[in-house]
């Protein structure tokens, strides 16, 4: 590993306050944290991607060679995280040089990666040894996605960051959200970001109505204005005690 600021290295935070940013407690928390799975439930402009690309940074740094990668639902997700993660290299004094660098992905010359991908499997798989992966807007993209990168981690035992708003009671993020013991959860509203004021919120509530305000601000699992039956009383009428009426067919 090439030695850059030992004050960095010590405290992952740091990265945001070279690159001018203050964080807030949850990040500076997220950032300092020594478990393997985050849950980042966070309303919009909250400062989650920046939080997740300072780490990507910090990673690649002092974990050298460490593969990281960055999954976003498109291209242009995946473009603007890998943005932030470039300047937030830029800003630390005495980085780590870089090898290669394109529009989604940078190669220090101590072997570490960063690497920003859209979200499919087409192109995802091949990869494996992550040491950390980020999964971005993870509310929205597919369940059969998120099975297929988790084992990319296998081997590696490495960390799983996993951010997004809520999109309705489905997919994924939501059922590890609700019951997933290994998890380190964070969860951030409007009214927790010193960067959102008051007054915006109270227009934006007026403007878009309830239903969405909850959502995107206040972080809520609501149902989908499409839903036929909610989803607690699809669950209500779920009974894993009763025996099929044809077992034998089913198997």
């Amino acid at each position: 590993m090439i030695a850059t600021d030992l004050a960095i290295a010590l405290d992952p935070a740091r990265v945001m306050l070279a690159a001018g940013l203050e964080p807030d407690p949850w990040q500076a928390a997220l950032l300092r944290s020594t478990a393997t799975q985050h849950l980042l439930l966070c309303t919009r402009q909250a400062g989650k991607s920046t939080t997740t690309a300072a780490l990507a940074v910090w990673e690649a740094l002092y974990h050298a060679p460490a593969l990281i990668l960055l999954l976003s639902p498109s291209l242009r997700q995946s473009s603007e995280l890998f943005k932030k993660v470039m300047e937030f290299h830029r800003a630390l004094p005495h980085s780590v040089p870089v090898k290669e660098e394109s529009a989604l992905r940078l190669e220090l010359v101590n072997g570490s990666r960063i690497i920003a991908l859209p979200g499919s499997e087409a192109t995802i798989r091949g990869y494996s040894g992550v040491r950390l992966l980020v999964v971005d807007e993870a509310a929205r993209i597919d369940d059969a996605l998120y099975y297929s990168v988790r084992p990319m981690l296998a081997v590696s035992a490495g960390r799983l960051v996993m951010l997004t708003t809520p999109f309705g009671k489905r997919g994924a993020f939501f059922e590890a959200w609700q019951s997933g013991d290994q998890w380190e959860r964070v969860k951030v509203t409007a009214y927790d970001c010193p960067r959102i004021a008051p007054a915006f919120l109270a227009e934006e509530r007026a403007a878009v109505g309830d239903w969405w305000f909850n959502q995107e601000y206040l972080c809520e699992f609501t149902e989908t204005t499409d839903q036929v039956f909610s989803y607690d009383d699809v669950m209500a009428a779920c009974n894993d005690t009763i025996k099929p009426l044809f077992q034998g067919a089913l198997q």
